[in-house]
């Protein structure tokens, strides 16, 4: 997989600011923050061919791909690969890199928990009502708490989190304007 770094990327959209820089994140993440010549495709919605057949990566031309962290971003470059185009380019870091690097970002005015932190509270609830249910109603309910503990151990070592993909689908996740 390729990657650029926040310094480099920068360096380029300043001599060809119609560089094709896809933000994959949910839109109200994006609408938190975000780089300013970033287009927001969130990655359950991605669809790399929709950019190649628009000639959106003419010759050869790669789309850099940035998250939060790089994690979605690698994705999205899978998806790219998977539609017979190697042109993904992740930005190593994603925005947080981009900001600690001191680059310019577009700040909106709300405030949003991250993806990645909604996974950490809904799996913590879900593990303690199974838990609670389990002691004060049935024994059954402990068997919640059993399967989102499955559901972490798979998550991290496939690195695929169904609950995250969930989540980023919910109404808070996906107003234009947060």
């Amino acid at each position: 997989m390729k990657t650029i770094t926040p310094v480099e990327l920068q360096k380029r959209l300043q001599t060809d600011p119609d560089l094709l820089l896809l933000d994959v994140r949910t839109p109200v993440e994006y609408a938190e923050v975000h780089i300013p010549q970033a287009r927001n495709e969130p990655l359950d919605r991605l669809q790399p061919e929709k950019f190649i057949a628009a000639g959106a990566v003419p010759g050869g031309r790669p789309a850099y791909l940035l998250c939060r962290t790089g994690v979605r971003a690698a994705k999205a470059a899978e998806k790219f690969a998977a539609a017979g185009q190697n042109r993904g380019v992740v930005v190593e870091g994603g925005t947080q890199a981009w900001i600690e690097a001191g680059l310019p970002v577009h700040r909106g005015t709300a405030k949003v928990i991250s993806l990645e932190r909604q996974v950490r509270i809904a799996a913590g609830a879900l593990v303690l009502l199974g838990v609670l249910l389990g002691w004060l109603v049935n024994p059954v309910f402990f068997g919640l708490s059993g399967f989102v503990g499955a559901g972490l151990i798979f998550a991290g070592i496939t690195d695929f989190c169904g609950m995250g993909l969930l989540l980023a689908r919910m109404p808070w996740n996906n107003r234009a304007h947060a």
